[in-house]
């Protein structure tokens, strides 16, 4: 994990500031998953979709082979043989992430009925267990639908780390850790995200399926 997190200051110089508070990402993400917990993320607009593709990496292979859990092959298997044959075969391990942004349905009912404003929040109280984590990103890191959804996990028991831009913000006295990258506008401050997600995505699929 280290040699990954080393890489990537190589490659991005910048972000040496940010080194520290990446590793720290990657070991809250290491004990959720490691405990059966999970991971939540949240973004608006681009972030958005920086959120919909972390859960891509997380819930598939993404640079090493995901393997299936030990034994889960077998039961497939053993449940309907034409069938678990093949879903063997092409199921892949997964670490379990939802992205909070594309439940459409809930979402706008959500938000024409209650406050549009807590409709994360709202899915962090439906899905959030203790020892979950949720990920918020916001350039600023004053998005308040971002900000109410971290209150809510840290009274659902649940770990917060944001990814933001460079400036003091909100979303950092509600994180565990806030990785904030060294940008202030907008555009800027989302390309340094992805090598920063894809960093934390790496770290922690080596340390489940480096082996």
């Amino acid at each position: 994990m280290k040699e990954i997190l080393d890489e990537l200051i190589v490659r991005y110089p910048a972000l040496e500031c940010c080194k520290e508070q990446v590793a720290r990402a990657a070991d809250i993400l290491v004990d959720a998953f490691s405990h059966d917990a999970k991971l939540l993320t949240a973004g608006n607009g681009g972030s958005a979709a920086d959120a919909e593709h972390i859960v891509g990496e997380m819930m598939k292979s993404f640079c090493l082979q995901k393997t299936l859990p030990s034994g889960y092959a077998e039961a497939l298997y053993a449940t309907d043989p034409e069938m678990g044959s093949v879903l063997r075969s092409h199921l892949q391990g997964a670490l379990p992430a939802i992205a909070l942004d594309g439940h459409i349905s809930l979402s706008t009912a959500y938000m024409n009925d209650c406050e549009p404003l807590l409709c994360f929040a709202q899915q962090v109280n439906g899905y959030g267990r203790p020892g979950d984590v949720l990920l918020g990103i916001s350039t600023s890191g004053n998005s308040r639908n971002i900000l109410y959804a971290a209150v809510a996990a840290k009274a659902r028991g649940m770990k917060v780390i944001g990814l933001t831009g460079a400036r003091d913000n909100r979303l950092e006295k509600f994180s565990d850790v806030c990785i904030k990258v060294p940008e202030t506008e907008t555009f800027k401050v989302q390309e340094l995200h992805l090598p920063v997600y894809h960093c934390l995505c790496l770290m922690v699929e080596k340390h489940f399926y480096g082996n």
